[in-house]
Parts: C-alpha cells; structure tokens; sequence
C-alpha cells in the first residue's frame, strides 16, 4: 500500500506544505480520535502530532485514503501509548483508579435551543470516558475506531494482531461492557440545567435534606484530586445520596465559586478563584436527579486546561 519513502528533506518545500494542508484537514478527527482513546487532551494531542510526523516522514504517495491512514496510524499510537501507561501502574487500571476523572472539554452553556443542543450531540461524555477506562487497550481501540468512527475490522485487525473475526469479538465484548457500565443520561440540556442549578442552590444554603433531595440514592461521586506526596493518592469514590451530601459539604465552598457550563456536552460547573480553575464538576442526571458526580480537581492537571471557550 505504501509507495516509495521519502524524508521530508527530500521532499520540495510546496510538496511538503500541500502535505501538512492535507494533514490539517483531518486534525479534528484525529484529535477525537485520540481524546477517546486516552481520555487526556495534552496526550491526545501528543499522539496527533506523532501521526504527522509520521506522515511527514513517510509522505502520502500510495496511500488511496489518507483520512483512513491517518486514523489507523492514530490508532497505534495510542495503543501503544495505553500499553505503555498500563504497564507503568503498580496495579491494573480497573483497581485503584475508579477515582480517574478524564480531562473535561468545557464550553459556555449556549440558550436551550434543541438547534444549539443539537450542535453537542457528538461530544463524547465523562461517563463513558471513565467507562473506557476499564476496558483493555485492544478492546478500547476495536471500540473506539469501529463503533465510534466506522472504521471496519479488517483495517483494525492488524493494529491489535487479530483475525478480523477476533477483532470483532473485541468490539463486541467491549460494547457490552460499556452497554451495562454507562449511566443512563438526561438528554435535554434544560432539564439538566434545573438538576445541577438545584444542587448548587442547595449547596450554597448548606441545607442537607434538600441537596440529599436531588441525589439519586444510588449516587455516585468520584473525586480526582490528583496525587499527594510520595505518590499518595488523594482521591476518592464515594457511593450513596447521604453519603455524597456529606462530601459535597467538605466542598461547598467551591460552589460559591461555581458557574454552569457545558462539561462534554452535558451540563456542568467550572469553579473559577482569581482567574484561575479550582475544579471542574460533570454532572450525570436522570429522572431528575443527579445520578453522578465526576470531580477534577487535580491541579496541574486543571491548569492545563483551555477556558476560551467559556467567553465565547
């Protein structure tokens, strides 16, 4: 499939700009591509720039689908790079790190308009992303690439060194574990909006019963603070309605602090002290109550993150 190789400084300067133009026009999607893969915006883009590099590299001569190339390519390199990340923990990622929040993407909370609504049908939520978690790198990557982006099987086969057959059980077995694990969502941005305004209200007041009112009693929270010293996680997962309620009073300053937001698409809080992030709360709602709870509070991760889109 690949043509002749050739270094980039081989390559004519007007080749090689023709080149990173046709790169730009597929960013986007890489960028999704990685985001869900890694659940790390600053990794996701890592990953991306290692696709061009590649590209760059390699040039595109013999490549009938460039967009498709890419992706696949994109694809590896995360692999790789979950691979290397699991490999690094003392203990498997589905023990010890039900407390991981993914990087939030964060927007300014547009009208309730089913059209402007209609603009974040495809962000890919918190839930899922902490779903994704669990799952195994090649189970993730068969999930990711064929259930969220159409990529067939025959084209991720060789990436995870299956048969296509095998490749699809992949998928599958994924599916079904993010089918079962993934909360039930609220889809209306208004109603969502009443929940988390209500939590906050109740927040603020300090008023127990009515902040346990809102809660589901089968609530989740899960709260990343990052690391303390000496690699001492201070994180937690906290499970129940008055249980959550009396977490929430540890933190009830920050809802002072808080403004709603869109959190990947779902209605959240940012909590802003002197211009800068001091956490960032996904809300899951259903049936009118809050159902879970995704706190980052990680510091240097929250100083990483982009709030441009908060003025827009």
């Amino acid at each position: 499939m690949r043509g002749e190789r050739h270094t980039s400084a081989e390559r004519d300067v007007p080749g090689r700009e023709r080149l990173a133009e046709r790169f730009e026009e597929h960013r986007g999607q890489l960028q999704a591509v990685a985001y869900r893969m890694l659940g790390s915006l600053a990794e996701a883009e890592d990953a991306v720039q290692e696709a061009w590099l590649r590209l760059d590299r390699s040039g595109a001569d013999g490549v009938d689908n460039l967009g498709a190339w890419l992706t696949t390519v994109t694809g590896r390199i995360c692999l790789d790079h979950l691979r290397s990340r699991t490999a690094r923990r003392e203990q498997p990622m589905t023990e010890g790190f039900d407390s991981f929040v993914p990087d939030p993407v964060l927007r300014a909370l547009p009208p309730t308009d089913p059209e402007q609504e209609a603009l974040h049908t495809d962000s890919v939520g918190i839930a899922l992303l902490v779903v994704l978690e669990t799952l195994e790198p090649a189970e993730r990557l068969a999930f990711v690439l064929h259930d969220m982006f159409a990529v067939p099987f025959d084209a991720i086969a060789p990436v995870v060194e299956r048969s296509p057959a095998a490749t699809r059980q992949l998928a599958a077995r994924a599916r079904r574990r993010v089918r079962d694990a993934t909360p039930a969502t609220e889809p209306d941005l208004g109603r969502q909006r009443r929940v988390v305004e209500a939590f906050l209200a109740a927040s603020r007041a300090g008023d127990f019963e009515a902040l346990v009112s809102v809660l589901h009693p089968d609530v989740v929270l899960r709260a990343d603070a990052g690391a303390l010293a000496e690699g001492i996680a201070a994180s937690k997962v906290v499970r129940g309605a008055r249980k959550v309620a009396t977490g929430a009073f540890h933190f009830r300053h920050l809802a002072g602090l808080a403004r709603v937001v869109l959190v990947n698409g779902a209605v959240g809080t940012v909590a802003v002290s002197e211009g800068r992030p001091r956490s960032v709360t996904c809300v899951t709602v259903a049936d009118g109550l809050v159902t879970g709870l995704y706190i980052l509070s990680d510091p240097e991760r929250l100083a990483r993150l982009d709030l441009s889109a908060l003025d827009a």
